[in-house]
Formats: C-alpha cells, sequence, structure tokens
C-alpha cells in the first residue's frame, strides 16, 4: 500500500457514502445504480442495464394521447374553445339577419314611401297640366256663346282645380327629383315655362272675350295666342314633366331590382352563418355529454332551439321581404303608374279633339296628336284612324272570351296583363269598355264637322248628358280612377305589411333572441367549468 494511504480502499469507479470519508472504518459500499436519462417531457428513462422486458406505447399512440389529453386540449380548454366558437358564430348569425333585414326594409322604404309616391306624383302634374290645356281649348272653342254660358263656368272652374293641383304637385317636384340632375332641369324648365303658358291662355280668353266670337270660331289673335299657349305645353311643359315621371319610374325600376338579388343573396346568406352557429352549439353539447357524463345540459339545449327558431324566423321574414316587394312593385306600382299615365294622355288626347275643332288651320296636325296618344293608350298595330275601332273592337271581343288573350298593346295593355287584385278586373274592362265609346264618339264629332255642323259638334264634344263626348268621357276618367284606386290600396297595404313585418318589433324581438341565446349559452358552460376551479 502506497504510503500516506488513509486506510480507505478505493474502487475505481464508485465512491463512499456521504458522512464516510475519512470515517478511518470501512462501510457497506452500495450497489451500483445505472444511470438515467431525462426525457423532454421532464420524466427519466431507464439507463443501460435497468428491466426493460415491460411493453412501452409506440411514439404515435403516445402522440395521439398527449393531443387529447395533454396540457394543450384539456377538457376546460375544449370547452371554452368550443364555447367562444359558439359566441362568435351566433354574433355572426345576428349580423347577417340585421343586414339583410335591415336592406330589405330600406329597399321597400325607397319604393313604397318616396320613389313610387313620387312617381305617382309626377304623373298627376302631367295629367294636371293636360286636363289645363284640354279645358283652355273648350274655353276657345264655346267662345262668348250664350247657348254654352253655363258649360263655360264649368270649364272655367275646372280650368282653376287644375291649375291649383299642377300648382301643388310642383310645390313636391323637386324632392321627386332631388338624386336626378336631369329630372331636377325638367323641375325647373315645368316652373319657369308655366307661367308664360298661364298668361298666354289668359291673354287667349281675353281677346276672345272682347270679339263675342260664336262657338267654334274663335278670333283670330284669341286662335293664335292659344297655339302659342298649346305648343308651349306640349312641346317643352309636357315633356319635362314625363321626363319626372321617367326619371322616379327608373328609379324604381333599379331600386327593385337590385333589392331582388339583395334578398336572393340574403336567404343564402343566413342559411352560411345560421346552420354553422347550429353546428357550434349541437358540438358543445355533445362534448359536454361525453366530458361530464349527462345526458343534456338545458340551457344549451334553450340556445340551440332559440337559435333554430330565430333561423327559420329570418328565413320567413326574407322571404315575406320579398313577397311584398314583389306586391309593391309588380303587381301594384307598374298598374299605378301605367293607369296614372293612361290618364294623363288620356286627358291630352281629349284637348286635342277639342284643338281640331277649334282650329281648322291645323286639324290634320291634331288628328294626327289624337291617334298617336289612341295608341299610347291602347296600342293596335298598323291601324288608322278609319280602321282603329273595328280592329279594337275584334281584339276587345278575344280579350272577353278570354281574359288571359290581350291582343292590343299600350298602357291599358299592360294593365289587362297584370292583373292581381280583387276587383281589378272588372274596373279594368270598364276602362276598355268606356275607351271604345269614347272612340266612337270621337268620329262622330269628325262627322259632324266634315258635314258642316260645326255647332251641333262642338256641342256633342261639349255636352255632359249621357251619351254625349265629355259624359262619356267622364266614364272613362272614373273607370280609370277606379282601377288606379284599387292598386294604390294594394300598393299602400303591401308596402304596410313589409313595415310591419320588419320594423321596430322584429328589431327587438331579434335583439332579445340574441341576448337570450348568448346569456344561455354561457351559462350552459359555466357550471361545468367551475368543477376545474
Amino acid at each position: 500500500m502506497p504510503s500516506g494511504a488513509s486506510g480507505r480502499t478505493v474502487v475505481p469507479g464508485k465512491t463512499s457514502p456521504p458522512g464516510t470519508e475519512g470515517s478511518g472504518t470501512t462501510g457497506r459500499v452500495p450497489a451500483p445504480r445505472a444511470p438515467r436519462t431525462a426525457t423532454a417531457g421532464g420524466q427519466e428513462a431507464p439507463g443501460p442495464g435497468a428491466n426493460t422486458s415491460a411493453p412501452r406505447p409506440t411514439p404515435g399512440r403516445l402522440g395521439r394521447r398527449r393531443v387529447l389529453t395533454g396540457n394543450r386540449w384539456n377538457t376546460p380548454r375544449l370547452v371554452r374553445g368550443l364555447t367562444a366558437l359558439c359566441l362568435v358564430a351566433l354574433l355572426s348569425f345576428a349580423a347577417a339577419t340585421a343586414l339583410v333585414l335591415a336592406g330589405a326594409r330600406g329597399g321597400i322604404d325607397t319604393i313604397g314611401h318616396r320613389s313610387a309616391p313620387q312617381a305617382v306624383r309626377a304623373a298627376d302634374l302631367y295629367f294636371a297640366l293636360s286636363d289645363m290645356d284640354a279645358q283652355a281649348a273648350n274655353l276657345l272653342l264655346i267662345g262668348a256663346d250664350t247657348d254654352f254660358a253655363a258649360l263655360r263656368k264649368q270649364t272655367l272652374d275646372t280650368y282653376e282645380q287644375r291649375r291649383n293641383q299642377a300648382g301643388t304637385d310642383l310645390q313636391r317636384a323637386p324632392e321627386a327629383s332631388a338624386a336626378d340632375p336631369a329630372g331636377q332641369r325638367a323641375v325647373q324648365s315645368v316652373m319657369s315655362e308655366l307661367g308664360r303658358y298661364e298668361a298666354l291662355v289668359a291673354r287667349s280668353q281675353l281677346l276672345e272675350d272682347q270679339a263675342h266670337a260664336p262657338a267654334g270660331k274663335p278670333a283670330p289673335e284669341a286662335l293664335e295666342t292659344y297655339r302659342q299657349a298649346s305648343d308651349l305645353l306640349r312641346q317643352k311643359i309636357l315633356p319635362a314633366a314625363d321626363e319626372v315621371t321617367a326619371g322616379n319610374a327608373a328609379t324604381v325600376d333599379r331600386t327593385y331590382a337590385a333589392q331582388r338579388r339583395d334578398l336572393a343573396a340574403g336567404w343564402w346568406w343566413l342559411l352560411a352563418t345560421g346552420l354553422p352557429a347550429l353546428a357550434a352549439l349541437a358540438a358543445l353539447q355533445r362534448t359536454l355529454t361525453v366530458r361530464f357524463r349527462r345526458l343534456v345540459n338545458p340551457p344549451l339545449a334553450a340556445a340551440t332551439l332559440v337559435t333554430a327558431l330565430g333561423l327559420t324566423s329570418a328565413l320567413i321574414l326574407t322571404t315575406g321581404a320579398g313577397h311584398h316587394l314583389v306586391l309593391a312593385k309588380s303587381n301594384a306600382y307598374d298598374s299605378v303608374i301605367a293607369i296614372s299615365r293612361a290618364r294623363a294622355v288620356a286627358y291630352d288626347l281629349n284637348a286635342d279633339e277639342s284643338r281640331y275643332l277649334t282650329d281648322p288651320a291645323h286639324a290634320a296636325a291634331y288628328e294626327q296628336a289624337f291617334l298617336d296618344k289612341t295608341q299610347a293608350v291602347a296600342r293596335v298595330d298598323g291601324a288608322t284612324l278609319s280602321t282603329y275601332n273595328a280592329r279594337l273592337a275584334a281584339a276587345a271581343d278575344a280579350h272577353r272570351a278570354d281574359h288571359t288573350v290581350v291582343r292590343f298593346d299600350g298602357f291599358l295593355g299592360t294593365e289587362l296583363r297584370n292583373i292581381t287584385f280583387a276587383g281589378e278586373q272588372e274596373a279594368a274592362e270598364r276602362v276598355l269598355t268606356a275607351f271604345q265609346q269614347y272612340q266612337l264618339d270621337d268620329r262622330k264629332i269628325r262627322d259632324l264637322r266634315n258635314q258642316g255642323r260645326l255647332k251641333d259638334a262642338v256641342t256633342f264634344n261639349t255636352g255632359a248628358s249621357p251619351g254625349q263626348s265629355n259624359a262619356d268621357f267622364e266614364l272613362l276618367s272614373t273607370a280609370l280612377g277606379d282601377v288606379l284606386a284599387v292598386n294604390q290600396r294594394a300598393l299602400d297595404r303591401a308596402v304596410t305589411d313589409a313595415d310591419d313585418a320588419l320594423g321596430a318589433g322584429a328589431a327587438a324581438a331579434g335583439g332579445l333572441a340574441l341576448t337570450a341565446v348568448l346569456a344561455l349559452t354561457v351559462l350552459g358552460v359555466r357550471p361545468r367549468l367551475r368543477e376545474y376551479r
């Protein structure tokens, strides 16, 4: 033994237990332990020489177990994640519902409360202006003849009535063209030229009174002044008024087409957001059932039921909004505009009839204008003034035999192809019958004039007794008004129904349902998460 040793035997690779060094005694040396290595999870793995006979999980199985039971996807985190997914899906569905239904409400509001009423007022302006000129022509036609004294007073009263009506329509016309620069210019044109027209008519009447001219033979100065007034009306004022009507009608058409597209897309957006919300709630319910051994979670079941009802209600409201939109625009508004314009054109062609008698020098031009406007009301292609009545009668007989057959076009043809509401068919049939009779009266007036019986023609033209032209024209006007009233009521009813369905009540119900669903979802998972605290 080398000198200096302390009497302890040193075994290579061994060490004495702590506290035995230098003790002068030989302690029991512990059995050697195999070295261990640390695993990535912080656990020791057996070193060389350790017993490795026990089976060990394969890396794939171990990895899957860690994904399912490890710290990242343990039960609390999984439940919290699914809850967050449910809340996001529910809020997305609520946002989509609000956008779709608000868009539907806005589209119906634009058509029902703004553009459609404005278009009707613009058509009413055209009607009032047309009848003003018809009354002015009648005043010139009957002159100072004492046989027509009562008719003259009645005609003056009607002229003033239409003048006031046109003034009222003009006061509201700027709002009808607020978003249409061309319409604004048209309104300004009507306003600036109407004063000139009224001044010319007043001067024509004054000259006629001073001349004491007989019926049908106005004073030359009065006739020339009236020509200027009538030309101003027909060449500038009426086209400008018609431009306002057409502009508003185009706005309604654009809004309607866009809203139909939006509602169709919105229906699918509701499904695309509502079904995932239901799926997320079902997944959360399933997770709680599996992890907590409970058959059903009542708050989550209630939330799922409310969401399903909300999706169903949203789809029904969207479909209903589309139905109200079709009723308001395609079925009611289109007929309102067609009949409003037909009435305005009818009064204008009635004025052409009086102009024809008043101004022999321009009789051919007024006769052609009468035919053109007749065709605008009920177009029979290829018909002349002499053949029109027979060809319209053949088309009318075919229509009466089968109401689905309409062999003429124009405003009246458009209306007869768009019969929708109770009482509309009967009123439209009365329009057709009255229009045919009025056309027969017109030919009689022309025949009397061609026979040299001018005063008889004037009497028949302006007469209000049954069977005379003006009386039959009043029947036509009344029938047009009846059709207009049927469709206007239907338009108002469709807009009111849409307002009720998509109004504040629906918005409040939707808000309460969303609040309830969110609260029930949180309430359903909160007790389960408390178990992990």
